[in-house]
């Protein structure tokens, strides 16, 4: 009998529940359960439908049941930065903000006034962006004080559904590292931080490593799915899940973990807090292991994914690819980390926008908007790699893209054009298998992380595109 694990991996636009189990050496994939993601407007708040989603979840186990194909364990991914707050009888205090939301322009200068941006970037070597969770609390101290008054515990959104699995509350390493409130050094909330910026420390549960048991699920959720599971954390930041399956053993690689987001760095046992890494804005988050990923984070496909909405998603990834490719020739480009990119009412008028205000010829048909995206991003990428060189003081040979992104062929040829590197993208479904992965490595299926991503080289294909 096959043993089955079970990864709920949830982006920003969708989630599902995908079965991982070893065959004859390899890893193979099933996806049992698929389910739309988004943020809601609620009370003039960009929200998520936490109570919704968890009926997903709860939808998909029981869809492992029918098939007869029971997880030994599972283990939720999700985003980074955003929570929940309960209160004393653990119910969610104030709506379920999500990180696009305007709450917190203004919150940075908040907290500057308090403990200074270098100080910050020094203790916790998380780069600014203006959503981190410290600006999120900033943004209730301010707006809603009664809320941080009443609340017994902050939960981050992977820590918050293994909660409501397992009635169990913890705080998972990766994950907790996005909010820019975890010391570097001690791998720990940093409360010194804490107390000054007034957060109630009692509210910050202890932290817990990747491929630690959370515990069971209630008797309820036994009752209601028609069995038991062990609920293990994975990295639960989708990028730590990623990042663990980079099909790769040697050190001589940049990855991107390409989705909604690209987040583009490599792997490292220690963090680099230091001045020059800050202005270059470049972040230390946790991975497995305890491990550093040193990163940048990149707008990503959230662009493409915006604009294929504006059309009512009448074209595939694939087909805007394709498109793109034919008109490859359109000079204009946009800088992709600018903020007016992260929240538009409208992503294509703002591309547009962006060029006219920039003097440059104005896109009009997808394939021309889609090139300028793709293109940007390429030379996005390309400037990362040469920062992230400058810091290391050494080259990479080549990038490996995890990740849905990886499945961009023309993102990917352009990405090798323009970093002058291989590009070996692949696996396409690198969070769920890495959070599969963790689960096994906790289960002893694997002896070390060398181990599991030879693994995973060996099951996925992977595409090369020379430079």
């Amino acid at each position: 009998m096959a043993k089955y694990y079970a990864a709920v991996d949830m982006g920003a636009s969708s989630g599902r529940l995908i079965l991982g189990h070893m065959e004859n050496g390899r890893m193979e994939l099933e996806e049992i359960h698929r389910f739309e993601n988004g943020m809601v407007k609620k009370d003039g708040e960009l929200c998520w439908e936490f109570d919704r989603i968890f009926k997903e979840i709860v939808a998909g186990l029981k869809k492992c049941k029918e098939i007869g194909k029971i997880p030994v364990s599972m283990g939720v991914d999700t985003w980074g930065v955003d929570f929940v707050l309960l209160d004393k009888d653990d119910k969610v205090l104030g709506n379920t903000v999500g990180y696009r939301d305007h709450r917190t322009e203004g919150m940075d200068e908040e907290v500057y006034k308090l403990i200074p941006v270098e100080e910050l970037y020094a203790r916790t070597g998380i780069q600014k962006a203006i959503y981190n969770t410290i600006y999120q609390l900033m943004a209730v101290k301010t707006k809603h004080p009664e809320y941080l008054e009443q609340a017994e515990t902050l939960l981050h959104v992977p820590d918050y559904f293994h909660f409501l699995l397992t009635g169990q509350k913890t705080c998972e390493y990766t994950e907790a590292t996005t909010g820019q409130m975890v010391n570097a050094q001690t791998k720990d909330w940093d409360y010194e931080i804490i107390d000054k910026l007034g957060y109630p420390r009692r509210i910050f549960q202890k932290l817990i490593m990747p491929g630690t048991s959370v515990g069971h699920l209630t008797e309820e959720l036994q009752k209601e799915v028609g069995f038991d599971v062990e609920v293990v954390a994975p990295a639960t930041h989708d990028t730590g899940s990623a990042v663990l399956a980079v099909p790769a053993n040697d050190d001589d690689f940049i990855y991107i973990s390409s989705g909604t987001w690209s987040l583009m760095g490599i792997e490292r046992k220690t963090p680099d807090c230091s001045p020059k890494s800050c202005e270059l804005n470049f972040t230390n988050e946790g991975g497995y292991a305890g491990r550093f990923r040193y990163i940048k984070n990149i707008m990503g496909l959230w662009m493409i994914q915006s604009v294929r909405h504006e059309v009512n998603d009448k074209y595939s990834f694939a087909e805007i690819c394709a498109m793109a490719e034919e008109a490859k020739d359109f000079p204009s480009r946009v800088d992709a980390n600018d903020e007016c990119f992260l929240s538009p009412e409208n992503m294509t008028e703002e591309v547009k926008d962006y060029c006219r205000r920039t003097g440059q010829q104005v896109p009009e048909t997808m394939g021309e908007i889609a090139t300028v995206i793709y293109t940007s991003l390429a030379e996005c990428y390309a400037k990362a790699a040469k920062e992230l060189e400058e810091l290391t003081g050494r080259t990479y040979s080549r990038i490996h893209v995890v990740g849905g992104g990886s499945n961009a062929g023309y993102l990917n040829e352009l990405t090798a054009k323009a970093t002058g590197k291989e590009v070996h993208a692949g696996p396409g479904e690198a969070t769920a298998i890495g959070n599969i992965t963790a689960q096994m490595l906790k289960e002893g299926e694997f002896q070390s992380v060398e181990e599991a991503r030879t693994t995973i080289h060996e099951s996925f294909g992977i595409k090369i595109f020379k430079a």
